[in-house]
């Protein structure tokens, strides 16, 4: 754990000497609800902020925002009140945790509403407040639909999550074949299965099926594995992050693992010309698609 922060700490350093930060934008989305889409995002955003990147949390799943319990904080007004006049991008911003913050969202048509009105120009001058982010984590919501690909294709990566159930994986793969036409990288994390055997073996089972109906042109990567525990459960039911109350567990070691992969990434990727950052940065990336 130390040499991952050690590696995380030099990541923020080398990013800190740009004149323009380029945020990292990392969509975690899945074929179907109920597979701990959101349980993941939120311990994820805990742990990189931990190790000392600035971190913002998008909470963009249609009608099912659900990360205020997740960080068990509560939430008055989201982006949407933002985009009618009725807050500032600051007066919605939740703070977490040192490093972490947590932007209350909406997804959908209604934000899409205001891409041509005065009120989103002076949402993106306000949202120049997050323009230091190191990362941003979109948790969008599950399914092929047409709002949520928009998301998929304005992030640098998307991580589709599932869990061993045939309808999980079958609505996994449907995700990642229409994800598939917007981009051609596309990671995986199998969530609450037996082992780490078990989830090698499902996910070469997906990594098949695309390679024989998509093709080779979609490199189809393995994050890792979350096992079952109750420990995780337990976390959720008291409105906890496991990887704060149970950091020595092997799911909490499983998504350090996964978060150290996700960085190496990130690495390969600073010296690319900085682009736009942080939530301004990512609604410019969203209207250009929509």
């Amino acid at each position: 754990m130390s040499h991952q922060a050690a590696k995380l700490e030099a990541l923020v350093k080398q990013k800190g000497n740009n004149t323009a930060k380029k945020t990292r934008f990392i969509a975690i989305t899945s074929g179907k609800g109920g597979v701990g889409k959101s349980t993941i995002s939120s311990n994820m955003a805990h742990i990189m902020a931990k190790n000392g990147l600035k971190v913002g949390i998008f909470d963009a799943d249609i009608g099912l925002a659900n990360l205020d319990v997740m960080f068990n904080v509560k939430i008055t007004k989201n982006i949407l009140h933002v985009l009618r006049g009725e807050a500032s991008v600051e007066d919605i911003l939740v703070p977490i945790e040192k490093n972490l913050v947590l932007i209350p969202g909406e997804s959908g048509e209604e934000i899409f509403k205001y891409a041509s009105s005065g009120l989103f120009e002076r949402f993106m001058d306000e949202a120049h407040i997050l323009d230091d982010l190191d990362v941003m984590i979109i948790d969008t919501g599950a399914g092929i639909g047409e709002h949520i690909q928009l998301f998929l294709r304005a992030c640098d990566d998307v991580v589709v999550v599932t869990v061993p159930d045939p309808a999980a994986i079958t609505d996994a793969y449907a995700t990642i074949k229409v994800t598939s036409r917007l981009r051609n990288e596309i990671s995986v994390i199998m969530n609450q299965v037996r082992n780490e055997k078990e989830a090698l073996g499902l996910f070469e089972k997906i990594q098949k099926v695309a390679l024989a109906n998509i093709g080779n042109q979609l490199r189809l990567n393995y994050l890792g594995q979350i096992s079952s525990d109750p420990k995780v459960v337990m976390s959720v039911k008291k409105r906890a992050l496991f990887t704060r109350e149970f950091p020595t567990s092997l799911p909490a070691s499983e998504l350090e693992v996964i978060v150290k992969r996700l960085a190496k990434k990130m690495e390969r990727n600073v010296l690319v010309s900085p682009q736009e950052s942080g939530l301004g940065g990512f609604f410019k990336r969203l209207m250009e698609h929509f």
